[in-house]
């Protein structure tokens, strides 16, 4: 089951139709879907988590705890729709593209993909491309 949970006045406008698209990714990982939670939040809010949890002391995106067993994939992932915002116009592309990214960037992390050797975040990269473009996000939200 996929949860959207929300610390910050953000709402997703179609959650029915992006829970669908996320179990997708899920599915066409191999992968089976246990209880996974999304927390929308601000800067602030992801900051002390990534302090508390991590000893990072800077702004992130996105930070999930991963809980997955086996095949079952299970966790929470906390995105700052702050960072979201700022990383759209930085990157030049609009806010509904730079969220998709982040929300299937959560679950590939879940799924083994990984992003700290730069052939890992260009496998990263090349996957969230194949699931954005494979489920058009960009038109739902």
């Amino acid at each position: 089951m996929i949860n959207f949970n929300y610390e910050t006045e953000f709402l997703l406008s179609n959650e029915s139709i992006i829970q669908q698209w996320l179990e997708d990714i899920i599915k066409s990982e191999n992968k089976s879907i246990g209880e996974i939670n999304y927390i929308f939040c601000n800067d602030d809010y992801l900051l002390s988590l990534n302090q508390e949890y991590l000893n990072h002391d800077t702004l992130t995106d996105i930070i999930s705890f991963d809980y997955t067993v086996g095949n079952e994939i299970s966790g929470d992932i906390f995105i700052s729709i702050e960072r979201v915002k700022e990383n759209a116009s930085v990157f030049n592309v609009t806010f509904e593209e730079e969220l998709a990214r982040v929300l299937s960037h959560g679950l590939l992390h879940y799924c083994g993909y990984n992003d700290k050797s730069p052939d890992d975040e260009l496998k990263m990269r090349e996957k969230e491309n194949q699931k954005i473009s494979m489920f058009h996000v960009k038109h739902i939200f």
